[in-house]
């Protein structure tokens, strides 16, 4: 799936680098894919369902004369996100971005939520990422960088229900402080990406909860995913290669 000239409305910061998203096929992923493919790099993105919305991205990202790969991955399987992040590289050449977006939220108290639901917000949200971090940082060289979308939760969790998911984002704080010094000395930069709320199909600006969100934060709105996806863009691009081991709100004062 691939088209190999550059749009030439696109930003070339990107020129010649390819990224691998989780999660891609909607809402922050899909903004991430997006952003990565306008500034010029080639994007594999992973997907969990449908192939419907995850195929228009492609071709909206080749109509630009971008280039795109979906893969249908579980990435709670680890042998199957391995393999699409190998195919990936084989596809494209190498691995130089990995934004690690794929997450879940399963909410309950203490008294309700399930041990399979701790397990599977474990086994998404955080092993997925190490997961990940491992198969793509063998493709990556000098100046690669990992992204993970954590959230403000982990810093913040104002309501009964959260705790494994609040967990969960937390984890990725210590994660990435540490994989931060395994790859700083192969120049391969680890950062984290902490959303607020953001407008999306599971969080939207019009939703039951937006009013209570918004009387925690100092600025009264839902993010856009795009806002989102230019702080990876940063991330991803060679001006923030002084950056790494950091856990970066983009929140709304959320947790301020």
């Amino acid at each position: 799936m691939a088209s190999s000239t550059a749009s030439s409305s696109s930003s070339s910061v990107l020129a010649g680098k390819v990224a691998f998203v989780t999660g891609g096929s909607r809402g922050i992923g899909a903004a991430i894919v997006r952003r990565l493919a306008r500034d010029g790099a080639a994007v594999a993105f992973s997907y969990a369902a449908s192939a419907a919305p995850a195929d228009e991205l492609v071709r909206s990202i080749q109509s630009e004369g971008g280039r795109a790969l979906a893969l249908k991955i579980d990435s709670a399987d680890a042998a199957a996100l391995t393999a699409g992040i190998d195919e990936a590289a084989r596809t494209f050449g190498r691995i130089d971005i990995l934004v690690n977006n794929a997450g879940v939220f399963l909410g309950g108290t203490l008294d309700e939520f399930s041990l399979e639901d701790f397990d599977k917000t474990l086994a998404i949200n955080v092993r997925a990422v190490f997961v990940a971090a491992k198969a793509a940082s063998r493709h990556m060289g000098e100046g690669g960088r990992i992204i993970n979308i954590g959230s403000t939760n982990a810093v913040r969790m104002p309501w009964p229900g959260g705790s494994a998911y609040a967990m969960s984002k937390s984890a990725l704080v210590g994660l990435v402080q540490g994989l931060s010094r395994d790859l700083g000395p192969r120049g391969i930069t680890v950062n984290n990406v902490q959303p607020g709320p953001v407008n999306t199909d599971m969080n939207p600006v019009d939703g039951p909860n937006a009013a209570s969100m918004h009387g925690l934060m100092a600025l009264a709105r839902h993010g856009h995913p795009d806002e989102i996806a230019a702080m990876v863009g940063y991330l991803a691009s060679p001006e923030a290669g002084f950056v790494t081991g950091a856990s970066l709100n983009i929140d709304g004062g959320f947790a301020a």
